[in-house]
């Protein structure tokens, strides 16, 4: 957490304001207040902060779970891992929270704020947004991700699905949620293998991945804990976290496995272990 369709929620409230937060867009940098060192990952605080003083935002994008500010020439990608959150203040401002990482004040008195409760959020500038992001795999929506390419892709490897769609280098901007919730929406057990998966399935498996993400981008992601705000996805959740539950299909209970160290919810009679003919 967050994932794609969280990270989508925040680039586009800072990019066109929402979440109660105003537009990033056209406002110049006139300070920054790097609270903890650790939170950059690339060159020195110093320098970080000299390049930064003085450039425009000129947009604010995605590449997977990066949420990706276009400057004057560079790029300031910020990556909110487990914890992260971004919000943009407005004057009266308040004294910074505890867990404030990184304070961009604005030269109109706007501030963005990155907090970070556990610490594992990073930030990066760059000229060269490749040099972060070149190991990333295609986007769920890339247009050039056709059916037959995702077949293709899969049978390539050799890996459980479950654990092959979290691989970014796979496909970018997928977790755990996302992941569970688009298995069972395209009747897909966690643990087939990946080059087990039929056409057919390959091709539901990548329409049901892209309608998962449209709903948790329609319903601004989802706010499982205390981290994400304003999410209403967790309302639609179908076997995210519903272990014991009836399946909304068939009735049966959810059940959970361990799956590479990660927690997996799934529905055993809609996606049955067995290769379906």
């Amino acid at each position: 957490m967050p994932e794609l369709p969280e990270v989508e929620t925040i680039v586009r409230a800072l990019r066109n304001g929402g979440r109660g937060d105003a537009s990033i867009l056209h406002r110049r940098i006139q300070s920054v207040d790097l609270r903890w060192a650790r939170t950059l990952a690339s060159s020195e605080a110093g320098e970080f902060e000299r390049r930064l003083i003085g450039q425009e935002i000129n947009d604010v994008a995605r590449r997977g779970k990066y949420v990706v500010i276009h400057l004057d020439g560079e790029f300031l990608l910020i990556h909110l891992r487990m914890s992260g959150d971004l919000r943009v203040e407005t004057p009266p401002l308040a004294p910074p929270s505890t867990h404030d990482r990184l304070i961009i004040s604005f030269t109109d008195g706007t501030r963005l704020v990155f907090n970070d409760t556990r610490k594992f959020g990073r930030v990066w500038l760059t000229k060269d947004m490749n040099s972060v992001t070149g190991s990333l795999g295609p986007e769920p929506f890339d247009s050039g991700l056709s059916p037959e390419i995702f077949f293709h892709n899969l049978h390539s490897k050799k890996k459980y699905i479950k654990s092959l769609l979290l691989d970014q280098s796979f496909l970018a901007g997928l977790g755990n949620i996302y992941v569970d919730e688009s298995l069972h929406r395209a009747n897909i057990h966690p643990l087939r293998p990946s080059n087990s998966l039929s056409p057919d399935e390959s091709g539901r498996l990548l329409e049901a991945i892209r309608k998962t993400l449209t709903d948790g981008i329609n319903n601004n992601g989802a706010s499982i804990d205390w981290v994400y705000r304003g999410g209403d996805f967790q309302n639609n959740f179908r076997v995210y976290q519903q272990t014991g539950k009836p399946c909304l299909v068939c009735g049966t209970p959810i059940e959970r496995i361990v799956s590479g160290q990660r927690g997996t919810h799934f529905c055993p009679r809609c996606q049955p272990k067995g290769v379906v003919v």
